[in-house]
């Protein structure tokens, strides 16, 4: 019988130690490959969601601009204003805009509606901005009051069928204005009637609800650069 001599042993020994090193050798490497491919396209990712960040706040500073430049001497005497962070642009005179309790349009906020509405959408629909806009939402909104003896909730619910009856109103005013014609498919696509009840009240530094500015209704522009940027963080782009 044969047997293997102590330094035949130790020379297969070390050959198998060796055989052992290099594969974790491979491992490392492949390891080593497989984090830095993934710190690539981390910082690819990143670069991708700045760019679009910076175009984004581009999008919204320069939208905000040309809104403020077509706007601003009406502004005032519409008792509206325009919010440079959400592209809002709010009707503030709840006097004007509808007798209380209902959802009829009084005559001075049509005459109001009929004078900004066509010059709003020309500026969304120019070359410059068409491609970007997600949706144009007209939000209703309501103070926290209702008929007298009425629960919360029941003020909340009864406000929001209010509401949302006043959005549709002048969604449907609007669309049927002859200024618009040639955009209604357009306007149909992105503008949405959104009633909101009592959800946003507008608070006093006091911390008390200020009724007045809180019965109102907006004109908010929201841009596909959010919808961009989740597609990116999701993977689906």
């Amino acid at each position: 019988m044969f047997y293997p001599s102590k330094n035949q042993e130790a020379q297969e020994g070390e050959s198998q130690w060796i055989s052992i090193s290099d594969l974790m050798s491979v491992l490392m490497m492949i390891f080593l490959f497989i984090a830095i491919s993934y710190m690539i396209n981390v910082v690819k990712e990143r670069e991708r969601i700045k760019e679009i960040a910076v175009a984004y706040n581009q999008l919204q500073d320069e939208l905000y601009q040309d809104l403020h430049s077509e706007f601003e001497n009406d502004l005032e005497k519409w008792n509206a204003s325009i919010d440079r962070q959400t592209l809002s642009i709010k009707f503030e005179s709840p006097e004007v805009l509808f007798e209380q309790g209902s959802d009829v349009l009084r005559n001075e906020f049509r005459t109001i509606l009929m004078d900004f509405f066509p010059r709003y959408i020309n500026i969304l629909t120019s070359e410059k901005y068409i491609d970007d806009i997600e949706e144009i939402r007209i939000e209703g909104h309501t103070s926290s009051e209702w008929a007298t003896n009425n629960y919360p909730q029941e003020a909340y619910i009864g406000n929001m069928k209010l509401s949302q009856d006043r959005t549709r109103e002048v969604l449907a005013y609007v669309l049927l204005l002859d200024q618009v014609k040639d955009n209604r498919a357009w306007i149909k696509d992105k503008v949405t009637a959104n009633g909101l009840s009592s959800s946003k009240l507008v608070i006093t530094e006091e911390g008390e609800e200020d009724k007045d500015k809180s019965r109102r209704v907006e004109f908010r522009v929201r841009t596909n650069a959010e919808k961009r940027m989740v597609k990116i963080l999701t993977g689906t782009e």
